[in-house]
């Protein structure tokens, strides 16, 4: 069985008008992309408490799986007629053909070597260095299987870092890969945290394939930042979850970065360390002048045109 992929452009104000029309006029199903996505114009989008977050990127594709024997020009002209929407002129059309996809898909994802004593290897692999530390991780919705230099140059920088006990908290945490690393690299107390509660599902289904104990959570329930001061618990209270951590790596994007500053500067402790990635080079300067406010900060590595930058907090 064969289907047509549509790709049309649409501004903020068009988007939703066109997946909607477009779903009522046929489509099987449709999804809206940034269409600046990896550029410097890149438009993040991210709902972390108490930030606004854009409802749409300026420029879209709307992207649409149509059955193969549609009449695709007819299939648009209805959809803007629904949507009282004017036919772009360059749209695209393509056919997909039926394909064995979990094979296809495998054969995408080979095992990736970190370094000499680190692998992230998809399960339906055997361990290339069965003496190295092998994080099992299967692509899936969340982002975070080693293969972006972001990803890498994270999983580098803790393991050149972290030492043993210390906490951690995985900002962003996508697949878990990063907080998982931290566990088998030695770390205590461990928490990914992530806006998308399909990241967190997968983030602690990673975690139980790779039999280590972490916790997982959304944005809004990260613990509080404790009082200066506060008053001393009584007899038999319950223990609250600490919120204060040795090590902070937030691998996202610039724009978010920038906007939690303040957040993740409280979350780490006189002293501890902040590493973060998700930063076009050209972007770099920007972040060690906002996190310098907190930190002293550095770029520690680069990769593909990405950095990774890490900073000590000071008391």
């Amino acid at each position: 069985m064969a289907w047509l992929s549509l790709k049309l452009p649409a501004d903020a104000d068009q988007a939703e008008a066109w997946s909607d029309a477009l779903m009522a006029s046929g489509a099987l199903s449709v999804s809206i992309e940034d269409r600046d996505a990896g550029t410097e114009a890149e438009q993040p989008q991210f709902g972390e408490p108490g930030l606004d977050e854009p409802k749409s990127w300026q420029r879209n594709w709307v992207e649409a799986l149509l059955p193969a024997e549609a009449d695709v020009p007819a299939l648009i002209a209805e959809a803007a007629r629904q949507g009282k929407l004017t036919v772009p002129a360059d749209y695209q059309v393509e056919k997909i053909e039926e394909q064995d996809w979990v094979r296809l898909t495998q054969s995408q994802f080979e095992p990736i070597r970190i370094s000499d004593r680190l692998w992230i290897v998809p399960s339906w692999h055997e361990p290339p260095n069965p003496q190295a530390i092998c994080i099992e991780l299967d692509p899936g919705l969340a982002f975070g299987t080693g293969s972006h230099p972001t990803t890498r140059l994270c999983l580098r920088w803790l393991e050149q870092n972290v030492q043993a006990g210390q906490s951690v908290l995985d900002y962003g945490c996508g697949s878990g890969i990063l907080a998982i690393a931290a566990v088998k690299l030695g770390a205590g107390r461990v928490l990914g945290v992530d806006i998308d509660p399909q990241a967190v599902t997968a983030s602690r289904d990673n975690a139980e394939r790779n039999k280590i104990e972490a916790m997982f959570c959304t944005a809004d329930e990260l613990p509080p930042i404790p009082l200066p001061n506060p008053p001393p618990e009584g007899e038999g209270a319950i223990a609250k979850p600490k919120a204060i951590y040795d090590v902070l790596v937030a691998n996202i994007l610039t724009n978010p970065l920038r906007a939690l500053r303040p957040l993740l500067a409280a979350r780490v402790r006189c002293g501890g360390r902040i590493a973060l990635s998700g930063i076009l080079e050209a972007q770099a300067e920007d972040i060690l002048a906002a996190y310098g406010a907190d930190f002293d900060m550095r770029l520690w590595a680069a990769e593909e045109g990405w950095v990774c930058l890490e900073g000590v907090k000071r008391c």
